[in-house]
């Protein structure tokens, strides 16, 4: 595993919801994933995330985002009630 140093913590925050979120998830819903899954977020949203938040957490982007350290419009795989997260990059923490 990579040493704390080499990581950043990622906020994922619900930014819209279609109708509503079978998992209960209302916008404004904010986590921080720093390599311990957040509790409350589903199973199938965390699935879903897990590649872009790994890109952020360990310095990378993405090429088709213009802010190197924000990944929007992420979704569940919900297909009739989409919940749209937006991931962004925070500063490391220092020790």
């Amino acid at each position: 595993m990579a040493d704390k140093g080499d990581r950043y913590p990622v906020s994922v925050k619900v930014v819209s919801i279609k109708d509503r979120c079978a998992h209960g998830l209302k916008v404004g819903d904010e986590w921080i994933f720093d390599w311990q899954t957040p509790g409350g977020l589903c199973l199938f949203g965390l699935q879903a995330l897990l590649p872009s938040i790994f890109v952020l957490m360990f310095g990378g982007a993405l090429p088709w985002e213009p802010d190197r350290d924000i990944v929007t419009h992420m979704a569940c795989p919900d297909g009739n009630h989409p919940v749209i997260f937006e991931l962004r990059r925070l500063p490391k923490e220092t020790e």
